[in-house]
């Protein structure tokens, strides 16, 4: 059985996470549950898992939450605690399923722990995946990829030589606004981006997945995992998302890894690899099964991954500045403050002004991730 510790585990890859847990008793002991916020669907997972510590980051809803019994349950709360929980001494493997930068420094903790990742906060490679990679070679840590994609890399890659890649075939749904023009997002509605046409997400990464910027994070994921040259990555758009990604090899080989759209699949290799196990997705239908279309990306109009691509090109602090604007934007862009084309605005001004530092600490990355957000919002503030 493994001990496994799921922070975000109120969001959507850590529900999804969850029902994989429920789908195979007796594989996992969920021995840490923390989140943000969500008290309620909180409360309920810890009845259900009975884990041995949960901790919520946010102090109210930590205040909340004390006031219910769980027996068995250590309650901690605040930001420390969250990352803390990264640490816990049973667990072995810790599903970082928090969306953004917050999940760099618990992830960062957990592999000075000796602890394997399951990785589903693609933020904490794109802006710290020199660190990162390091850290985890140094401690002998398997980082073990949740997204889709990444997972669909992993799997093709198995049995083969890295050095043997000619090519990363990274394909992309491309949103609920493919085929449209820069004018056709002006005015588009909160609802509208959320519309995702395959995958049902949190709403942060179904933004990012309707400006590209999903896609162009993943880029720079992908250099950081498989140490291939940004030339080497080619991002597809494939709308049936079918084909959750490809590798070409120096043979000329393509190998692809196919399923339906269900996140519970990548979720559950990542958490019981090397071992393949069944699961409750509905099987493909070749009969069935019609069109596979494939597509070259507008980076024009779509400019999130354009801008993911020279951050990629340059680095230093500059995927940091990149994320960090898009995440102002993004929650800005929820809250009806700004508009949906406005967020690559923000992203440009912000790679625009920050200067881009080299020889990466957390610390400088900490202070980048501050300092951009400030830039952004007064941007936004001033418009």
């Amino acid at each position: 059985m493994k001990n496994i510790a799921v922070l975000g585990s109120t969001g959507s890859i850590g529900t999804q996470a969850l029902d994989v847990a429920r789908n195979l008793p007796g594989e996992f002991k969920i021995s840490v549950l923390a989140a943000n916020s969500n008290v309620e669907l909180f409360a309920k997972q810890i009845e259900e898992f009975k884990p041995a510590l949960a901790v919520l980051a946010d102090e109210s809803a930590y205040k909340k939450l004390k006031e219910k019994n769980f027996p068995g349950t250590q309650i901690a709360g605040g930001r420390k605690a969250f990352i803390d929980a990264a640490t816990f001494p049973e667990v072995g493997i810790v599903l970082t399923s928090m969306s953004g930068f917050a999940g760099l420094e618990p992830t960062i903790k957990a592999i000075k722990c000796g602890k394997n990742i399951a990785l589903a906060n693609k933020e904490t490679l794109v802006v710290a995946g020199e660190i990162v990679m390091k850290l985890a070679d140094e401690y002998k840590v398997k980082i073990l990829p949740v997204d889709s994609e990444h997972g669909a890399f992993f799997q093709c890659l198995q049995g083969e030589d890295s050095k043997s890649i000619k090519k990363l075939l990274l394909t992309a749904s491309g949103g609920p606004f493919r085929g449209k023009k820069a004018e056709d997002l002006k005015n588009v509605t909160v609802n509208e981006v959320l519309a995702h046409p395959t995958w049902n997400m949190g709403k942060k990464i179904t933004v990012d997945s309707a400006s590209l910027v999903n896609k162009g994070l993943e880029v720079i994921e992908a250099k950081r995992l498989y140490g291939v040259e940004y030339d080497q990555i080619q991002v597809v758009v494939h709308p049936q998302s079918i084909i959750h990604s490809m590798i070409e090899f120096c043979d000329g080989s393509v190998i692809a890894q196919l399923a339906n759209p269900d996140m519970r699949l990548p979720i559950q290799y990542a958490l019981t690899y090397p071992r393949r196990m069944k699961s409750p997705i509905k099987s493909l239908d070749f009969w069935e099964m019609r069109d596979l279309t494939f597509e070259k990306p507008d980076c024009e109009t779509f400019k999130g991954l354009k801008f993911a691509f020279e951050a990629g090109l340059a680095g230093g602090t500059l995927p940091c500045t990149f994320n960090a604007a898009n995440e102002v934007a993004v929650a800005e862009f929820l809250k009806g403050r700004i508009k949906f084309s406005d967020i690559y605005d923000v992203i440009e001004n912000a790679m625009i002004k920050r200067e881009v530092r080299q020889n990466l600490t957390l610390e400088m990355l900490i202070e980048e991730d501050s300092a951009t957000r400030k830039l952004s919002a007064e941007f936004i503030d001033g418009r």
